[in-house]
């Protein structure tokens, strides 16, 4: 095999992969975790034979896919209870995970989803998550700024409340996201204080 030949199928190996990475994202953010590896083979011009030599399951195409939204993810949670001020860190988190997430909706399915407990990366990278956000809900109760009645559901259902926002562009839905946040931390602190929102941003209503 001479140089030119092996260099041309490396490339194509890695403009597959590219394309197959691009292809599952969209399907998962638009139709969620469950479309089927094949499909994803047909809408990237591929063959499910050529998925699965680069990404054995489906839980490693998931980690792959969502790389960065996870690293970005956790990132936000470990200087959230870097802060001296728990309450604080809870609300940084809050505002941004809420913010990610409306931007990365098949990251947010991914992430919201009940998986199977398999040791691959991804399941893996989201337990160290989670632990991380538990340990962070512990600190904010501590300090009095947390209700001491929230547990770890209620961040789940506000995350998947926010997933469901519905919005012309990403700068739109970024906005709504961050006003969503608002009025959730509201609802969260143990002592209520109304405090000015982010501005109202307008959603396309659905019409029967």
């Amino acid at each position: 095999m001479t140089a030119e030949v092996s260099q041309k199928l490396r490339s194509d190996a890695r403009d597959n992969r590219a394309r197959i990475l691009a292809v599952a994202r969209a399907a998962f953010a638009a139709e969620g975790l469950d479309v089927p590896i094949r499909e994803i083979a047909r809408r990237a011009q591929v063959g499910a034979a050529t998925v699965y030599r680069h990404f054995p399951t489906k839980e490693a195409l998931l980690a792959t896919a969502f790389a960065e939204p996870m690293a970005l993810c956790s990132a936000v949670i470990e200087e959230g209870l870097a802060a001296s001020d728990p309450w604080r860190g809870f609300c940084l988190v809050v505002e941004r995970l809420m913010e990610v997430h409306a931007l990365e909706r098949g990251f947010s399915r991914a992430f919201t989803s009940r998986l199977p407990a398999a040791a691959d990366p991804f399941t893996a990278d989201r337990e160290r998550a989670l632990r991380l956000l538990v340990e962070l809900f512990r600190r904010a109760k501590e300090a009095g700024g947390l209700r001491r009645d929230f547990v770890l559901e209620d961040f789940v259902m506000a995350m998947m409340a926010n997933e469901g926002i519905r919005a012309e562009t990403p700068e739109t839905r970024a906005a709504a996201s961050r006003r969503f946040a608002a009025l959730m931390i509201q609802s969260f602190r143990a002592d209520p204080e109304p405090a000015p929102l982010p501005p109202a941003v307008r959603l396309s209503l659905p019409v029967r």
